[in-house]
């Protein structure tokens, strides 16, 4: 008897957020080391199954680094370095462009749809208009090439709202096109922060490789459970936010600037992470604000 009131005083605490939440957008972009372990990724598509199924409105974003690395090495395709930027070559984003919608894509949402849900593949290349971009070299200053890796230059969310009108969930490829008609590789965490601006989404997540961000980057039990936008610079400066998180720290601010009201950041590694974060009232990981957000 126990353990059902113990699931019934889960229920219950999830009631105010799923009253709170009801019909709310929220985006999350899925990748990282959580996509490497099948069962993460089945129980993670299951999650995003039932917060469709409770009335919230998901949207998922998704990379494919370790499909698409694989299928490189499979097809004997070379892969470079530029300032720790891997180099997309024009055989490099064919590779791209196939692995994230014939591989990744179609895995998620054959997933999602297998448990109930009710998911549709969306290509970013009718979302996402981008332009070549380039790698700075840290010590020169100087542009470096990196290929058909793009900036974004402006989201077209129509594609996206067809499917949200169609009472579906977008799954959502991180491609852009390019004027020329050129495909880029885009970074997946800017492309969901983008699209999550353009879509005036309630909320955006993301599941990464840490349990958030950590004042002391060696211990987890220093995780910050809520950062301003206002303590950011002060963040970087004492190198607590440093290297790769600060594109996409860069990318939550420009997000939360357009009007969303909360990103998190939360271990994907972790079992129904995704559910802790939305549904308790202690919640997980690190949540970033405005300093006029409502907590």
């Amino acid at each position: 008897m126990k353990s059902y009131i113990e699931k019934a005083d889960v229920l219950a605490e999830a009631l105010p957020y799923i009253q709170k939440f009801r019909n709310a957008l929220i985006v999350v972009k899925f990748g990282g080391s959580s996509m490497e372990d099948p069962e993460l990724v089945r129980t993670t598509m299951r999650d995003i199954v039932l917060m469709e199924c409770i009335g919230f409105r998901p949207v998922v974003v998704h990379g494919g680094g370790k499909a698409i690395s694989a299928e490189l090495k499979r097809r004997e395709i070379p892969v470079r370095f530029v300032n720790g930027l891997r180099h997309t070559c024009e055989k490099t984003i064919r590779v791209v462009d196939d692995v994230l919608h014939n591989t990744v894509n179609r895995e998620l949402v054959r997933l999602g749809n297998e448990a109930g849900g009710k998911l549709t593949g969306v290509s970013g290349k009718s979302v996402l208009k981008a332009a070549r971009t380039w790698s700075v070299d840290p010590i020169s200053g100087e542009k470096q090439d990196i290929g058909f890796v793009g900036e974004i230059t402006d989201v077209d969310t129509s594609a996206i709202d067809a499917v949200l009108a169609a009472g579906r969930t977008p799954v959502v490829t991180p491609l852009g096109v390019g004027e020329d008609g050129q495909v880029y590789n885009i970074n997946a965490d800017v492309a969901a922060c983008r699209i999550a601006a353009a879509l005036h989404a309630r909320k955006l997540v993301f599941l990464s490789d840490v349990p958030g961000i950590m004042r002391d980057p060696a211990d987890e039990s220093t995780v910050i459970p809520t950062i301003c936008t206002e303590e950011i610079p002060e963040l970087i400066r004492e190198k607590v936010l440093s290297g790769g998180m600060l594109p996409k720290i860069e990318s939550c601010v420009r997000a939360l600037q357009a009007g969303i009201n909360k990103v998190h950041l939360i271990d994907g590694r972790v079992r129904h992470t995704l559910l802790l974060e939305i549904f308790t009232d202690s919640g997980v990981g690190t949540q970033i604000v405005r300093p006029d957000s409502v907590l």
